[in-house]
């Protein structure tokens, strides 16, 4: 019977660690193809988007910036650059590396603009605007 429980701590324990470990693990983020970034209505000498398994969650690279772009829920993160690493046009990145509080932004305005999708919000109350667009398929979703 001590035996037997002693079995089954060890299973939970182990089943847990990995677990948690999952949540830590990289992820490949891989290029948005087509989109667009405006910063300001001007467009960046420097940026990318990226994209992972949840739809609607966007790696975005503005010059040496990196922010975790939520679009369901509104919300964006700052990523600290020195955990993004680079793997050709992808980019490994784990989400468990998200600051706890979100970036105060404003102004969210989500548009269908024909082929496009357009994200516009505003960073603080009276802050620059980050303005991205992406491609969407013939059903109206998102091309990634």
């Amino acid at each position: 019977m001590l035996l037997r429980n002693f079995f089954i701590t060890v299973v939970l324990t182990s089943t847990l660690a990995a677990s948690s470990l999952y949540s830590a693990e990289k992820h490949l983020w891989k290029p948005v193809e087509f989109a667009i970034v405006r910063f300001n209505d001007d467009a960046p000498a420097s940026w990318n988007i990226y994209h992972g398994e949840k739809r609607g969650v966007l790696l975005v690279r503005l010059w040496k910036r990196y922010m975790l772009v939520d679009v369901k829920e509104q919300e964006v993160y700052e990523v600290d650059p020195t955990k993004v690493k680079l793997q050709g046009a992808n980019v490994e990145w784990s989400p468990a590396d998200i600051s706890d509080q979100p970036v105060e932004t404003s102004d969210w305005k989500i548009r269908d603009v024909g082929p496009m999708e357009r994200v516009r919000f505003r960073f603080g109350k009276d802050g620059s605007y980050l303005d991205i667009q992406i491609p969407l398929l013939r059903n109206r979703e998102p091309a990634y």
